[in-house]
């Protein structure tokens, strides 16, 4: 497992890491980055960040940019914006109420060294060595993380998915819950025509099909199951798949050949019809879907909201503001 400070913030919140927000670059400190609202983002916390860019950058046998590259200033600008971002959840996280215990941090800690390092604390500290961090900055790490969660369940905890909703889901995207026909078949799959035809024989002479399948089949999927499988249309190689659908239950194939060799193939059920999953076998797992969506919605929305409201309440130190974001020249338009 390789820890890295990103891995503490939920996807959809790195994603918004990189948009910049705030203005100049006056009353910040001489060791800080950046001012949020009062609160100071040390430069010590930035230079450990780009210096384990550089042991990332080492390990991946890849070259640092150089400073002055556009590289670098990409690089540098999303380490600001992390750093500045972190401070900014925090100071809504006591406005919204929300709080982070030290036994929270230590349970999620040895979540992680059991997961990943399987409860070693020497697997785990060297872990930090190769990566040039410490245990104090993966402990922040983890407190920025539990923050970002609580945040994402304080603002979402209305979000609410409709049965209406779901129906309007259900009938646009209802080619998702349709399943083709299928059948239950075995088959037996060898690698030459020769071998096929003599086992082809053996069955015709009334030898067990089950016991030839387990005995010489290549397919290791259903060979111990005596060749059975059950197959969908259009999702098997297509002459396996004309063959198994055309013939009728019970009767033997002549050896047929695909890429993988050559098959005796038996239905040995009917053709099961096509159908539509109803509505009510998947309503869950819909809700479940546009649940997720509409609060990732909503954070994305929070996340705007927040990056405006601390517009005029972040400030940069020289050569650090970030790019201003693009401008539009035409109007967009929602569908």
């Amino acid at each position: 497992m390789k820890i890295t400070r990103l891995f503490v913030l939920p996807a959809l919140l790195v994603a918004l890491i990189a948009a910049g927000c705030g203005g100049g670059s006056k009353d910040v400190p001489k060791d800080a980055v950046a001012v949020v609202k009062g609160e100071t983002v040390p430069r010590s916390a930035y230079d450990a960040l780009i210096n384990q860019a550089k042991k990332s950058y080492t390990t991946q046998k890849r070259e640092f940019p150089k400073a002055g590259t556009a590289e670098f200033q990409t690089l540098r600008n999303q380490a600001v914006q992390f750093l500045v971002q972190r401070v900014e959840f925090e100071q809504q996280a006591k406005d919204l109420g929300v709080e982070v215990t030290d036994k929270q941090i230590a349970d999620r800690l040895k979540q992680i060294k059991e997961q990943y390092f399987g409860g070693d604390d020497k697997k785990y500290e060297a872990q930090l060595k190769t990566q040039g961090l410490t245990d104090e900055q993966v402990q922040s790490d983890i407190r920025a993380q539990v923050i970002s969660e609580q945040l994402f369940e304080k603002v979402t905890k209305d979000v609410k998915v409709t049965d209406e909703d779901i129906q309007t889901y259900y009938e646009k995207n209802k080619s998702q819950y349709s399943q083709a026909e299928s059948r239950e078949v075995r088959h037996i799959l060898v690698k030459t025509r020769a071998q096929a035809n003599d086992i082809y024989d053996q069955l015709q002479k009334g030898a067990d099909f089950s016991v030839l399948a387990k005995k010489y089949s290549q397919d290791t999927g259903s060979k111990q199951n005596g060749g059975k499988l059950t197959i969908t249309k259009g999702q098997t190689v297509a002459p396996f798949d004309q063959t198994a659908f055309l013939l009728k239950t019970n009767v033997i194939s002549k050896p047929v050949k695909t890429e993988f060799g050559y098959h005796i193939i038996q239905p040995i059920g009917e053709v099961k019809d096509a159908k539509v999953q109803p509505i009510k076998e998947v309503k869950e797992t819909i809700r479940s879907t546009l649940l997720q969506t509409k609060k990732n919605t909503a954070m994305t929305k929070w996340v705007d909201d927040l990056k405006k409201k601390y517009e005029n309440d972040v400030n940069y130190a020289t050569g650090f503001t970030p790019p201003a974001p693009p401008t539009t020249t035409a109007a967009t338009t929602t569908g």
